[in-house]
């Protein structure tokens, strides 16, 4: 496969840098990723038939390291986030400002995986599906932040400094790191024997495949000379209207071990969170399992012409797998190892 150029992800020991990370080198990118700790991030890269990145030592934090990291780069893609949902307040930005000075000193575009968190109440009261332009009134932390991070991008795309945000539901995947799947319904490592439903009943949710998420990413920046200097897009992903398909879809996965659903224990994240800060944080985002949030895929389909989209039970069930929790020998098999450790998979 022809070289399309080089990339430099931070974030690539997570989730979403991961996946992006082994989408590029797939479709015939060079990548380099940065991590505090490039041993160890070579030791957790498991990306089947995918050579390892070119790790370089670097923080996120340090401006410097980035812009040295990026020489060259055709893209940087964002996908650092503060650990265990601390310090945002005082890290997030700085840490994109980074990103943007080595954009700056590079010409790279920068790629920020982008969340429903800028959308607040009001605009999922008004009842339809959620497109591009619509207002950005949020009334969390998290929120806020995430639309001063797109603000910034957008101011600097005056300077002819590259943007794309692609913009998707909760996450799940065998190695999507921090989401409601694993943090919700089910715990990773074992074989549910209930699984936990934070939505209402009846209550759409709307949930993204990682590596479809990753997928669609890199067909956007390869279609660069159709984008502006700042783009958002969003993703359809998969859609559930009533909170009971992504349920059932377990259940298939699971067969004869199939559990029961319960009720997500709201009360106990509530009595828990002047202690615990992620749980602030979770009860900040209840809204979105107590409302319809259904993003509009339009423009997207506009520009590729198709979503990628995986569908829901072999998505499920490579989830499942990734994360340890199917029955036997499966698990394994989908790179789950003998000491119940999650591995980067690609499908």
């Amino acid at each position: 496969m022809a070289n399309k150029g080089f990339a430099l992800v931070l974030g690539a020991t997570g989730g979403v840098g991961g996946e992006v990370a082994a989408t590029l080198l797939r479709r015939g990118w060079q990548v380099r990723g940065l991590a505090r700790d490039p041993a160890k991030g070579a030791a957790q890269w498991r990306a089947d038939g995918v050579p390892q990145p070119e790790w370089l030592r670097g923080d996120a934090m340090d401006a410097g390291s980035v812009v040295a990291a990026a020489r060259g780069a055709a893209l940087i893609v964002h996908a650092v986030n503060p650990p265990g949902y601390r310090n945002w307040e005082t890290l997030v930005l700085p840490m994109l400002e980074s990103t943007i000075a080595a954009a700056r000193a590079s010409g790279a575009r920068i790629l920020l995986p982008g969340t429903v968190y800028n959308y607040g109440p009001d605009v999922l009261c008004a009842g339809h599906d959620v497109v591009e332009s619509a207002p950005q009134r949020p009334t969390t932390r998290k929120g806020k932040i995430r639309v001063q991070m797109e603000a910034r991008l957008r101011e600097v795309a005056q300077e002819g400094i590259r943007s794309l945000v692609v913009r998707a539901g909760d996450f799940f995947g065998p190695n999507a790191g921090n989401n409601w799947f694993a943090q919700g319904l089910v715990k990773p490592g074992q074989v549910p024997a209930a699984i936990s439903y934070p939505g209402d009943a009846g209550i759409g949710h709307q949930w993204a495949y990682l590596p479809d998420v990753a997928e669609t990413m890199v067909r956007l920046v390869e279609r660069s000379e159709a984008l502006g200097a700042f783009e958002t897009f969003h993703m359809d992903g998969h859609w559930d209207a009533d909170g009971t398909k992504m349920i059932d879809a377990i259940r298939r996965a699971l067969g004869d071990r199939a559990p029961e659903s319960r009720r997500f224990p709201w009360w106990l994240i509530r009595l828990a969170q002047p202690f615990v800060p992620m749980f602030r944080e979770l009860m900040e985002m209840r809204y979105l399992w107590r409302m319809p949030l259904r993003l509009s895929n339009a423009r997207l389909v506009a520009v590729l012409g198709s979503e990628p989209h995986t569908p829901l039970d072999r998505a499920v069930e490579t989830t499942l797998a990734g994360q340890g929790c199917m029955p036997g020998d499966r698990s394994r098999a989908a790179g789950v190892g003998a000491d119940g450790v999650r591995r980067v998979l690609t499908s």
